[in-house]
């Protein structure tokens, strides 16, 4: 049951904090329609957040709550990767992250939707229909902006400099995935070729035999986390017990 849980919070924080990083964008996007599109992608990612965080709670029992989940657990107590919380840099930071991060997801989701535990397969079902969504849009910027301007091609690769360090944290099985039937390992290869894909397509090649950071699902973070929970438990903290 422990890993069950861990495992569904694992899932929720992922993307409860990619989704707080993508609101960043909201009234900054580089024109409206984008900048409605990654509002959009980030009040997806919460409606999936907010779907495993009610499943967790009822796990938990004891009366725990969604909202206790997302705005009463300390920084060390979350589970999700690095790669979500690192701050949102340009616009190709932003849409390469989603790109490698919704890749991944997708693979994910569409091995779950056949888990036996059927609440966790139905919120896989639901939510793959949406992250189709975000690797299409998503991938279509790495494209554009790889084979675009020179200013946008050297935007891109210094954003996969930096990144790519945090993209192997995503099949780096822990306990709670292994004990609950999830062998992320085998999701790498198929993720590789279709980041190689899209990659040709903007005539970018992916790092080689780069040194990848984890912890995050270990709950050991960068400083990052602490500053976005800081802001977003706020008004919780403070007023506890608040509801709208």
């Amino acid at each position: 049951m422990k890993a069950t849980l861990d495992y569904i919070l694992h899932l929720a924080d992922n993307a409860l904090i990619l989704g707080q990083r993508n609101a960043e964008w909201c009234g900054h996007g580089p024109v409206l329609e984008q900048d409605i599109a990654i509002s959009n992608i980030s009040l997806d990612l919460i409606g999936q957040a907010r779907s495993f965080y009610q499943y967790a709670a009822e796990l938990k029992g004891s009366g725990t709550t969604e909202d206790d989940l997302a705005y009463l657990r300390d920084e060390r107590q979350f589970r999700n990767i690095l790669l979500v919380e690192q701050p949102k840099g340009d616009w190709a930071f932003t849409t390469l992250r989603q790109f490698l991060f919704s890749s991944y997801q997708q693979l994910l989701f569409q091995k779950l939707t056949t888990h036996d535990d059927e609440r966790l397969a139905a919120i896989s079902e639901k939510t793959l229909k949406e992250v189709n969504y975000h690797v299409r849009w998503s991938s279509e910027w790495v494209i554009r902006l790889g084979d675009g301007t020179e200013e946008s091609r050297s935007r891109i690769l210094s954003a996969l400099a930096s990144i790519w360090t945090f993209t192997g944290e995503m099949f780096m099985p822990e306990s709670f995935e292994t004990t609950s039937g999830i062998v992320v390992t085998d999701l790498e290869t198929a993720w590789k070729e279709k980041i190689k894909t899209s990659f040709a397509e903007a005539n970018i090649d992916a790092p080689e035999n780069t040194f990848m950071r984890s912890g995050g699902k270990k709950g050991i973070h960068s400083e990052h986390l602490g500053f976005i929970l800081a802001e977003m438990q706020y008004l919780q903290r403070s007023y506890p017990g608040c509801e709208w």
